[in-house]
């Protein structure tokens, strides 16, 4: 063997041998596996672990890489162009773009909210790349010299090379079945309470609502909560903030439904109330809580969330039946997600978070789907009914925003470009929003990357709670809520889909003039011009919304008025009001919010999408009033005839109309907090309107009177 072949082979056999070249291979060996599995295994432990041991150790060997990759071409850059070199080439633009792109994700991933989309396909591309060019670019030179006895050396160092590339890698796995063994998961008690209530049929076990879990049975209440949890580490701040003032959050515990649960309870039994829970308070409901006479007939352990963000985004399946008829899957938390929300420290939350966004598709898989998108996802809650099992008498429809919407203006099945829906409306865009869960190029007018979130106060008529429960936000709120009531907040998405103006517009339908000591005839229209349900809608046996009008003549002196609230915050008998009179089977009055005695309604008022209403009033228009030195005047005398010219008190009559709005009527508030409370409900002023009535003397007729001398002298 010539010197020169000899000096090459030791060469070679050095280059083999070299820890950096062994070191840098096992970590690009483990990189790769440990990144296959995290692509291909399921959703568990083992690919989270994998997913921090891989960026662990991606970080501590991305100096050696560096360095080794430059040597290595330094060593190889002069050599003939061969296949093996050309492999090696795309190798190394491969493994460059694949450590780039890992280094942005793991940069997006501890100090970012999401991972970039297009960073992680480019990551995933290269690894397949980099595997396709290294596989034959090695392998090529190995079977170049394996077999050749006079090669042993070069071979021998060849598997050390492939040895220490093994046990690097096992190394890596280790660390991860490690990770896997010393973690200790929350274990979720999916079980009933022993003494559970299945009067309904074990069937159904959550009846009298229509809700129910995938599996059919419990969920562990953790695994519904912890929304709070939802919005640390510049995660979902601005969706939580605005979840935390919305009626949503508070629908559980909101005083007035809790006292309203509490008498059906004391009526009906504990188990009844789970026909409330499906909407108001799921994590109760499906955690087996709404069976015994505990605190608010809500979670024994505290998760009183309403509903919260796992318990809607979790729902699989509705129906258009109404009632909470929906399917609810428990979702696979991530490892340390229940620990964060249940106050673990630091360490565990960092860990959680840069698990959820290194390794998201779990999250958005589960949490996020189209059916949330849609008006019939709504309409498992927003739609209402009673029957024989709640009143034991038949069925009733209660609220029933779904099919409003559904038979109404805004409905164009196939048609997005001119339907309008409930999230459009009821969740508005927020713009320049930092959510990393801004965009959505499921909806034809938006993209992937628009930079809007869907608002999550679930804006509709929520004055009262806030207020009621002094909420941080609670002013900020009920401005919004006020102003998007009177269809004062601009919504570009759907802005030319509908009129611009007040949601429910008034106008006043007045005379062309009064005459003194005359009737006056007016009215008040009133037009569902925005809405896309009835108005008002919701429960409107507890709902007021009604016309309050003021006549004043010149002086501001009030001639009419009606809709008036007095001091005991009672609107006056006889107002123009819409709502529902509810009665029992024996004719009596619901107005306790004891709907689960309801059988009918003997009145109801509510205005379809489009359509419109008219108050009409009737009054005598300000009369005459005699001048004193007329009234004095001595006895005038017998048989004269005479016109009396009496002069009228201002000439113009000045009418103002509002629409008021307030979410609880004061006689359910007296009820449910005692007489002697002073709490009410904030009244919104929905529209107004304005006008004059000019009064004018009719053309005077004489009026003649005839006195006999008799009448005379007395």
């Amino acid at each position: 063997m010539s010197a020169s072949i000899t000096s090459n082979l030791g060469e070679r056999t050095t280059a083999w041998r070299a820890p950096l070249a062994i070191l840098v291979a096992g970590w690009l060996l483990f990189e790769t596996i440990s990144g296959l599995l995290i692509l291909f295994l399921p959703f568990s432990l083992a690919p989270q672990f994998a997913v921090i041991v891989h960026t662990v150790v991606g970080c501590l060997f991305l100096l050696p890489f560096v360095i080794y990759q430059f040597r290595h071409w330094s060593n190889y850059r002069d050599a003939g162009w061969t296949h093996v070199k050309l492999t090696g080439y795309i190798g190394l633009v491969a493994a460059k773009i694949c450590v780039l792109t890992g280094v942005v994700l793991t940069i997006q991933s501890l100090f970012g909210t999401r991972i970039g989309y297009v960073w992680d396909l480019l990551h995933t591309i290269s690894t397949f790349v980099l595997l396709a060019a290294l596989v034959p670019h090695v392998v090529t030179l190995m079977l170049r010299v394996w077999g050749a006895d006079l090669l042993a050396p070069l071979i021998a160092a060849q598997r050390r090379w492939i040895a220490g590339c093994v046990v690097f890698c096992a190394a890596g796995l280790l660390a991860v079945a490690a990770c896997v063994w010393a973690y200790e998961p929350e274990q979720m008690v999916n079980a009933f309470p022993a003494d559970y209530d299945l009067s309904y049929g074990e069937e159904r076990p959550f009846a009298p609502s229509l809700a129910t879990t995938a599996s059919g049975g419990a969920y562990d209440p953790r695994s519904l909560a912890g929304s709070m949890s939802c919005g640390t580490s510049g995660c979902h701040e601005e969706i939580v903030a605005e979840w935390e003032v919305s009626a949503h959050r508070w629908a559980a515990m909101d005083p007035a439904f809790q006292k309203v649960q509490e008498v059906m309870a004391q009526q009906n039994g504990a188990a009844s109330t789970r026909y409330c829970g499906g909407c108001h308070d799921p994590i109760s409901l499906f955690s087996g809580t709404k069976n015994l006479f505990t605190p608010h007939l809500t979670e024994l352990r505290g998760y009183q969330e309403g509903i919260s963000c796992i318990s809607c985004h979790s729902i699989q399946e509705t129906d258009v039946k109404g009632n909470a008829n929906y399917t609810l899957e428990q979702p696979t938390r991530y490892a340390y997600e229940v620990a964060v929300q249940e106050g673990a420290g630091d360490g565990a939350r960092w860990t959680r978070d840069f698990l959820i966004r290194s390794y998201p598709w779990q999250h958005t898989e589960s949490l996020s789907h189209r059916l949330f998108k849609s008006p019939e996802f709504c309409a498992a809650c927003h739609k209402q009914f009673i029957d024989a099992e709640i009143n034991q008498v038949g069925w009733v429809q209660l609220q029933n925003q779904y099919d409003n919407w559904r038979k109404s203006r805004w409905n164009h099945p196939g048609d997005p470009t001119d339907t309008i829906e409930c999230r459009e409306c009821h969740m508005p865009l927020m713009t320049a929003s930092r959510e990393p869960a801004s965009g959505d190029e499921g909806d034809y007018n938006r993209s992937a990357d628009d930079g809007a979130h869907r608002s999550h106060r679930f804006l509709g008529a929520n004055q009262f709670i806030p207020t009621l429960l002094e909420l941080p936000g609670a002013e900020e709120h009920v401005a919004l809520t006020e102003a998007w009531m009177r269809g004062e907040i601009d919504i570009p998405e759907i802005g030319d889909k509908w009129s611009e103006g007040p949601a429910i517009p008034i106008e006043l339908v007045l005379p062309e003039a009064a005459h003194p000591d005359e009737q006056v005839d007016l009215a008040v229209r009133i037009t569902n011009n925005k809405a896309g349900h009835d108005f008002p809608t919701g429960p409107l046996d507890i709902i007021q919304a009604w016309v309050e009008i003021e006549v004043t003549d010149d002086a501001g002196d009030v001639v009419f008025q009606s809709g008036v609230v007095d001091e005991a915050r009672f609107i006056e008998p006889g107002s123009f009001i819409f709502k529902a009179e509810a009665v029992d089977q024996y004719g009596n009055l619901i107005d306790r919010h004891n709907l689960w005695e309801m059988v009918g309604v003997r009145f109801k008022r509510s205005l379809f999408p489009g359509f419109a209403d008219q108050a009409e009033y009737t009054f005598a228009c300000p009369g005459v009033e005699l001048p004193a030195d007329v009234a004095q005047q001595e006895v005038i005398k017998p048989m004269e005839s005479f016109v009396m010219q009496v002069p009228l008190v201002g000439d113009t009559l000045h009418v103002k109309a509002a629409l008021k709005y307030r979410k609880i009527d004061q006689y359910l508030l007296n009820f449910l907090m005692g007489e002697e409370t002073t709490l009410t409900a904030p009244i919104t002023v929905l529209s107004t309107a304005q006008g004059l009535i000019p009064v004018r003397e009719r053309t005077p007729q004489p009026v003649r009177l005839r006195f006999d001398d008799q009448s005379a002298g007395e």
